[in-house]
């Protein structure tokens, strides 16, 4: 491998962007080329970002452009195609979230990544998180005692379903939150989800010319005993300070944590026209070099693939995580318990 690791880039949106200014500040990884169906975007991306590549078919990039690994960032029903091909063309690659919203994808997946050896990463940042992260290292100093019970709510406003997503109808909130709160849980009850019983509604967002449902209130079963309540909606009102509602609790045995992460007193700002929470998290810069946690994610994936260490979030992890997210959909839409088929 070259002494800077070559990132390519598939999708020209606003997330790409954000993945090419990340390998750009990395002192050991640069940008090969970016590509995207919309041969305009990608050109634009390119210009705008100081790329010297661009492309509307990611299999000739894969030829031609010299690239060592790449970035699917594409919405996340086109995940699986894209990410076949890299693997058959020996690219390692980090997938945004989710792996695939398929169960034929999900598989098929796995075995092309396993057939080629190449290095596969998800970006289920939420491990990223530093109130997360310092929570989960409580739980493992064992100052918790057995991880007992735990509810989530991951909620997104309006707008970024009927704005901020062209393609939200083709996706749903558990692909895009609810697939971080899964991983998140998985992560504090080191375990696996064995049954899950899920209901869901639907009529805001339709109003507003989204066919999504709007929310989903799921209990998540483990396999240990742990039991969890899960809840992911499009809907909060766009007038919520933050983007995301996000609260987490996890009690064990002998302690519990509990997160509030919507409405921190960490920073505020008033006008006479709104009020706002900056953020100082998830992801923003500091004298122009991207920060949060939703970056330290992606740069993981380069450190990674240049030091040898193995991904905080493995293949099995992520492939796991949509198995239930697709076992919570046929539970909301059947109205019964459904057993997790891993």
């Amino acid at each position: 491998m070259n002494t800077k690791l070559k990132m390519a880039v598939v999708g020209a949106g606003t997330w790409g962007e954000n993945h090419i200014k990340i390998y750009q500040a990395h002192p050991f990884c640069e940008v090969a080329a970016v590509c995207d169906r919309d041969r305009g975007k990608a050109a634009a991306l390119a210009a705008k970002m100081g790329v010297g590549r661009y492309y509307d078919d990611y299999r000739e990039m894969f030829k031609t452009s010299g690239c060592d690994a790449v970035a699917i960032v594409t919405p996340d029903f086109a995940h699986a195609e894209a990410a076949i091909c890299a693997a058959e063309y020996k690219k390692h690659i980090l997938v945004e979230k989710p792996l695939a919203t398929t169960r034929e994808d999900v598989f098929a997946m796995r075995e092309a990544f396993e057939k080629n050896g190449v290095r596969v990463m998800v970006d289920l940042h939420n491990r990223w998180s530093p109130p997360f992260n310092v929570a989960h290292q409580s739980l493992e100093r064992g100052e918790l005692g057995k991880p007992y019970s735990a509810y989530m709510r991951l909620n997104d406003i309006k707008w970024v379903a009927t704005d901020l997503l062209p393609w939200a109808a083709s996706s749903s909130i558990l692909w895009f939150l609810g697939s971080h709160s899964v991983d998140t849980l998985r992560w504090f009850f080191g375990d696996e989800v064995a049954r899950v019983y899920a209901v869901s509604r639907r009529g805001l967002l339709a109003s507003l010319g989204v066919d999504a449902a709007d929310t989903y209130l799921t209990t998540l079963e483990f396999k240990n005993g742990g039991i969890a309540q899960m809840e992911n909606g499009w809907i909060t009102p766009n007038a919520n300070p933050c983007v995301n509602d996000i609260k987490f609790s996890i009690l064990g045995s002998r302690g519990m944590i509990s997160l509030d992460l919507s409405s921190h007193n960490l920073i505020q700002k008033y006008t006479d026209e709104k009020v706002q929470v900056p953020d100082v998290l998830v992801q923003h810069s500091v004298f122009g070099y991207p920060r949060g946690f939703a970056f330290e994610s992606i740069r993981s994936f380069v450190d990674c693939i240049l030091s040898g260490e193995e991904f905080r979030v493995s293949v099995e992890d992520a492939a796991r995580a949509s198995l239930v997210i697709l076992s919570i959909m046929e539970s909301a839409e059947t109205g019964r318990p459904v057993e997790v088929a891993y």
